[in-house]
């Protein structure tokens, strides 16, 4: 397996752990470091797992269904860190009500111990 095909495989983890709302296996996916940064669309920057956890447990509790499905545009791997840039195409319930959005992103993940972590996400909402 590729350095770049295992970071692929790394970001559909998160995107798959992100659809079902498993917070454990977004915690795999995840560097359990202070270092890693979260930017949900139109939020502040989340800095370290703990805090990142959390803001993925609010958005999971208040989810009732998400399809995330993703449109590649560039994967980059350079020694031990590669970034994946895409398109989010998301369909989600939220209070009963069906929402569809497109968000772009760029996904960091770093080379720790032999597996690819997420390092950094950062969401910016599409506007039509």
């Amino acid at each position: 397996m590729t350095m770049t095909s295992e970071i692929l495989a790394a970001n559909t983890a998160f995107y798959r752990a992100f659809e079902k709302k498993d917070i454990e296996a977004m915690s795999a996916v995840w560097s359990q470091g202070t270092g890693s940064f979260c930017i949900h669309p139109g939020r502040n920057v989340i800095r370290g797992w703990k805090d990142i956890r959390i803001s993925w447990e609010q958005i999971f509790k208040s989810t009732a269904y998400i399809e995330i499905n993703t449109d590649i545009i560039t994967t980059e791997v350079s020694d031990r860190t590669g970034y994946v840039v895409l398109r989010e195409n998301l369909l989600q319930v939220i209070g009963g009500k069906k929402m569809e959005a497109q968000s772009m992103a760029t996904n960091i993940f770093q080379l720790l111990g032999g597996k690819w972590y997420l390092v950094h996400h950062h969401g910016s909402p599409i506007m039509r």
